[in-house]
């Protein structure tokens, strides 16, 4: 079974690559599962939103260009609350970890996570040792993904497409998925491009990183 993940900042065009991507593998009848992160890892998600709601007001739901969206949860970094997500984070990894055995039972071929642990990690403020400690704890029992894309992307155009984060934050975050995949070693960084020409890089990825003997791969469609 190979493992794919895909994280970056909001507005970056995630769905569109995973959609493609999937749709791909399809083709050559490989049997794939999509889980996103926050519905099918996250512990205590819908009271994690809630509470989040309830004590720093944002808006809920997707940002449009025609409906811009304020939103408080991942950009507020007061002490507390980045304490909190030490412990939420580790729950959220144990999950995950646990999620990931079940899956290796099954007869899945391709598992594509919308958004993974590193999601959650580059939240943190990496220029603290205590951050960059509890991040190596946790990467030493989650299982790494065969690929970990980062979907990059200008926050400034990420925002026009999807605006529900101040533009500053957007700006720190894209940094932060960088310098996460400088710790981890495990990011393969897809840069910004016409959508076209990124999904080839996805695919490029795929081929090169799963070219192992496996039947279940020898029929994957060629490139366009």
């Amino acid at each position: 079974m190979t493992i794919i993940s895909f994280s970056g900042i909001d507005g970056a065009g995630k769905s569109t690559q995973i959609n493609s991507l999937e749709a791909w593998l399809r083709e050559s009848r490989l049997r794939t599962r999509l889980l996103t992160f926050w519905d099918n890892v996250v512990v205590f998600s819908s009271l994690r939103e809630y509470m989040s709601l309830k004590a720093f007001k944002g808006d809920t739901g997707v940002g449009s260009p025609d409906r811009p969206l304020t939103r408080r949860d991942k950009n507020v970094t007061s002490t507390p609350i980045t304490l909190s997500r030490f412990f939420f984070y580790f729950a959220d990894a144990v999950n995950l970890r646990r999620t990931v055995h079940k899956l290796r039972n099954s007869d899945t071929d391709v598992v594509i996570f919308d958004r993974y642990i590193y999601d959650e990690l580059a939240n943190l403020p990496l220029h603290s040792w205590i951050a960059r400690a509890f991040i190596r704890l946790v990467l030493s029992f989650v299982p790494q993904p065969d690929i970990a894309y980062v979907i990059d992307a200008d926050p400034d155009k990420a925002f026009a497409r999807k605006p529900e984060y101040p533009l500053e934050f957007l700006r720190g975050n894209r940094n932060a998925y960088i310098e996460l995949g400088r710790i981890t070693g495990t990011s393969t960084v897809i840069e910004p491009n016409s959508v076209e020409a990124m999904q080839r890089n996805v695919r490029e990825v795929f081929l090169q990183r799963t070219s192992q003997p496996d039947a279940a791969l020898t029929d994957v469609p060629a490139l366009q």
